[in-house]
């Protein structure tokens, strides 16, 4: 057996990553719903690409954030100041 029997993540490169994408992924949103409130009937790319783009990007925005919920609340038990 190679595998360590508790295996960590890096946790300071994962809360390092959520924090730098959590804003860039909603301003992606933003920028995307504007553009796409923006778009007329005949523009290339069309609205509905460009709303799915927007709720891909919000989608990732949730999931860095709950990525780094998770990562604050590991460190924080690692240390022995919050909640396990």
């Amino acid at each position: 057996m190679s595998e360590p029997l508790h295996a960590h993540s890096a946790l300071r490169l994962r809360l390092l990553l959520s924090a730098l994408f959590v804003p860039l992924f909603l301003a992606g949103t933003v920028f995307f719903v504007a553009w796409a409130a923006d778009t007329g009937s005949g523009d290339s790319p069309g609205r509905g690409m460009l709303v799915v783009i927007a709720v891909v990007c919000g989608a990732l925005a949730l999931l860095a954030a709950a990525d780094l919920l998770v990562v604050i609340r590991r460190l924080r038990s690692e240390r022995g100041t919050g909640p396990r």
